[in-house]
């Protein structure tokens, strides 16, 4: 690709993060531009039909929304992340729509920005039947090998849920909730995907603060736990 590239990001957003892993798996050069989600600037919104990151330029043409930036990628920069047998890429491209059901709403971001200890049986009730889809997922793509999930190399799959889990790992260090001590599968995947450089490299140096900080906004149950205003238990 000769093209030059600019993404439009933000610091926290797992979504942005998933086409940064992607490009870094690929070598893809790239620029970036961070913007503040909560005070959007009028050239962003111009470009950005829906107000959100991602947004990719390639040249005078605009990309939005992380799966449909992912692919195009995919489509025009080796290698290939997804799995060239076309069942098993539509497998993978149905396990990446599942995401928001996985990481957002009653799944695993809910626990992450769980607000307090009474809420929080109910949050790990609800991630725990997601996570068990996953689990069971890992086991029917990957069989005996690993460390990804389809296997010895990164997918697409890897790219959307590494993000997410990420985040989790972070609150969890406090939480311990134990989420994954019932799903070797997820916790070893979990485990791969935040000990590959593709991964813990797509996020910019300032990201542990600001998500600290996000956490704080939110006013979560792990931020009071980081910050000692509750002791944890």
């Amino acid at each position: 690709m000769t093209e030059n590239i600019h993404l439009i990001s933000s610091v926290t957003c797992p979504w942005v993060q998933r086409a940064v892993i992607t490009m870094r798996a690929k070598g893809v050069s790239f620029d970036v531009t961070y913007i503040n989600l909560r005070d959007k600037p009028d050239w962003f919104l111009a470009i950005s039909p829906h107000g959100k990151v991602p947004v990719l330029k390639i040249g005078d043409e605009v990309l939005f929304e992380s799966n449909a930036i992912t692919e195009y990628l995919d489509e025009t920069c080796a290698p290939r992340l997804h799995p060239a047998d076309p069942i098993k890429r539509a497998r993978n491209r149905a396990w990446t729509d599942f995401l928001p059901t996985f990481g957002w709403g009653p799944g695993l971001n809910n626990l992450t920005y769980c607000k307090s200890r009474d809420e929080l049986p109910d949050a790990i009730a609800d991630a725990r039947l997601r996570v068990e889809r996953l689990e069971n997922a890992i086991a029917t793509e990957r069989g005996n090998d690993g460390p990804y999930f389809n296997g010895a190399e990164l997918s697409l799959v890897d790219a959307a849920y590494g993000p997410f889990l990420q985040r989790f790992q972070i609150s969890e260090a406090v939480l311990k909730t134990g989420l994954l001590d019932d799903f070797p599968l997820v916790r070893a995947w979990s485990d791969a995907l935040l000990a590959d450089e593709a991964i813990t490299g797509s996020v910019p140096e300032n990201f542990a603060e600001e998500f600290d900080r996000n956490l704080e906004r939110r006013e979560t149950l792990a931020w009071a736990l980081m910050s000692g205003a509750e002791a944890a238990e």
